[in-house]
């Protein structure tokens, strides 16, 4: 079996050895789904590695650290009606793609679908999965799984048109929690995120990460998003929050010193989102307020 309807597209930087290990996954799909790469700037051999080994795949090459931008540029090259996105160290299991776009087929204001995370090599859930499985915003009655106000980009696959309409993800952001914008901005479109329970990603986790920097752009990217779309009064209960729970340290203060240093381009960029997409993001505030799956640590 193969499915015409999905495209995966992975961003990389410097993780050669677990990016060939999730290209040797994504080729053994029974979809045999196209994938595109976008190398962002690696100095560890990924480039020649995945063109010796994965001729199949499409490798851009920008020449610099793109970050989550760098799916945008991927997004020029995809010609099918679907994008599966990943991480270098997540994969998709099988017929999960397939899945989504049975969803994505039969459901027309459906604009992304999230599917269940499992950690490798334990087997186990995610943290973030209770999460979505309970998410407490009221859908449509034709939605097929809960309603979700965001997703997780290496465990979603969304409409492409969609992603495109409402830009892609914001260049500013770079990486760490770019994704809530886009959600935003695709609610705000009209589009409906769902979670999937029968649709597995695999994800073993890299130790090649700098926690601290993700942990610094986490902090000023929600605060950005905060101010960016939220009402002044819920922007500055979250302001408030994120400043009473996140560890109190100069990484912390570092990046709440570059979201103020921005507050010119977040004036000219602030844009509200409508009342009923508000009202579905102010019903996540206790379930951000006690996640244990969204702390600011590293």
């Amino acid at each position: 079996m193969t499915d015409p309807r999905t495209t995966v597209v992975v961003i990389t930087h410097n993780r050669r050895p677990e990016l060939l290990r999730t290209l040797d996954h994504l080729a053994q799909l029974p979809e045999r789904p196209p994938v595109i790469v976008t190398d962002n700037a690696s100095t560890d051999g990924t480039a020649s590695a995945v063109a010796r080994l994965h001729p199949e795949v499409r490798l851009l090459r920008p020449g610099r650290n793109l970050g989550a931008v760098g799916r945008n540029l991927a997004m020029r090259q995809v010609h099918t009606p679907y994008v599966a996105f990943c991480d270098d160290d997540s994969w998709w299991a099988p017929d999960s793609l397939s899945g989504a776009a049975d969803l994505l087929d039969r459901h027309p204001a459906l604009g992304a679908v999230t599917a269940r995370i499992v950690v490798e090599p334990d087997g186990t859930e995610d943290p973030i999965v209770t999460e979505l499985r309970n998410s407490p915003i009221p859908g449509p009655p034709w939605l097929p799984g809960p309603a979700l106000g965001s997703f997780l980009a290496a465990a979603t696959v969304l409409r492409a048109d969609a992603f495109r309409a409402a830009g892609g993800f914001h260049p500013r952001l770079w990486l760490g929690g770019e994704e809530e914008l886009l959600a935003a901005d695709l609610a705000a479109d009209g589009w409906w995120l769902t979670y999937a329970e029968h649709l597995t990603v695999h994800h073993r986790p890299s130790v090649v990460r700098n926690a601290t920097l993700r942990r610094a752009h986490g902090i000023r990217n929600t605060l950005w998003f905060t101010w960016l779309r939220r009402p002044a009064g819920p922007a500055l209960r979250r302001t408030v929050d994120l400043a009473r729970t996140v560890p109190h340290d100069t990484v912390s203060l570092r990046a709440f010193a570059e979201a103020a240093a921005a507050l010119p381009w977040v004036l000219r960029e602030r844009h509200v989102l409508p009342p009923e997409v508000e009202s579905r993001l102010r019903l996540l505030e206790d379930s951000q307020r006690h996640s244990t799956a969204r702390r600011y640590t590293g």
